[in-house]
């Protein structure tokens, strides 16, 4: 049954290709963990030289009237407000558009990845370290703090690359968008052509994305895919974790959009039906994800989370 439903799904070239972009995405976020968690500590570092009376000695004294909400924080005490000066001095967004609710600022002396939190988006309040982080969250890092000389475009292009993969409705792209995000992936990976790690997802990318990517199926006379001597192989149970990982991350998004209330209500629940419609008819990927569905219905059971008589608009956050 489960190869069945796995080979119906791979039988379409669409589908086939988001799981292939969503899988360079998975590979990018492995290639840039250790890299992020390395310029953080020395970020972090450098943020305490030049203000040395911000460390570790510094306290914060006013608990928890120091709390963050969202993109709102106003410190109460003088350790947190010099740390949000300091903070905001190498963030990229000018007008201070910074997700302050996914820090904990009493941490921030002691602390190098509660400051990194502070140019992330929304959402990251519980991950205490990048190999926690998807892509996208290591990416606006990257984009959003000046420590990190690279080529801003070619951050946003991906990012905005990993959006249309995730907002997809349908679970779709086509080869030309494919192509297209293949040429965006590379040219930001050739920022980093002295992180070992990083040039050697390159040549990784580059052929899962040039090849004819294939399944191996054991039932099956032949890989789902084209000529075995040229394709890219990956086992039923390879590729059912990296679908999983995708539709979780998918569902994430949905859940976030839903809470913040940032995309219309209506729009929320057209692709929660869509999701379930695919889950219904793949029990192998439904069974995996029951607490994901559960989390997002019990927010639509909330009226005034998904049915706000006046929703905000769309906004740019998690695009970059």
């Amino acid at each position: 049954m489960v190869l069945s439903e796995l080979a119906a799904r791979l039988n379409c070239a669409e589908y086939k290709n988001w799981v292939k972009a969503g899988h360079c995405l998975l590979l990018l976020r492995g290639c840039l963990q250790g890299f992020v968690g390395r310029e953080v500590l020395a970020f972090h570092r450098s943020l305490l030289a030049a203000a040395p009376g911000l460390g570790p000695r510094a306290a914060c004294r006013s608990g928890s009237r120091c709390s963050p909400r969202a993109r709102q924080f106003q410190p109460q005490c003088q350790v947190c407000a010099e740390w949000k000066r300091e903070i905001l001095k190498h963030h990229t967004s000018r007008n201070g558009d910074v997700h302050w609710g996914n820090c904990r600022p009493v941490r921030w002396p002691v602390d190098a990845w509660e400051v990194a939190k502070a140019f992330m988006p929304r959402g990251l309040a519980d991950k205490t370290r990048p190999e926690e982080c998807d892509a996208v969250a290591l990416l606006s890092l990257i984009n959003s703090c000046d420590h990190f000389e690279v080529d801003r475009k070619k951050v946003t292009e991906v990012i905005k690359c990993r959006n249309e993969i995730m907002h997809s409705s349908e679970m779709k792209v086509s080869s030309v968008w494919l192509r297209d995000f293949q040429m965006k992936i590379q040219n930001f990976l050739n920022e980093f052509k002295n992180i070992p790690e990083i040039v050697a997802v390159y040549s990784q990318i580059e052929k899962l994305l040039t090849s004819d990517w294939a399944v191996y199926i054991p039932e099956e006379d032949q890989p789902d895919g084209c000529d075995y001597k040229t394709g890219v192989y990956l086992s039923e149970h390879q590729v059912n974790e990296i679908e999983m990982e995708l539709l979780k991350e998918k569902l994430q998004e949905l859940y976030l959009q839903a809470k913040g209330q940032e995309v219309l209500p209506e729009e929320i629940l057209n692709q929660l039906e869509v999701v379930k419609e695919f889950l219904r008819n793949n029990e192998d990927l439904r069974n995996g994800l029951t607490e994901d569905m559960q989390k997002l219905d019990s927010l639509h059971q909330q009226p005034q989370k998904l049915d706000s008589k006046e929703p905000r608009a769309q906004t740019p956050e998690g695009k970059a």
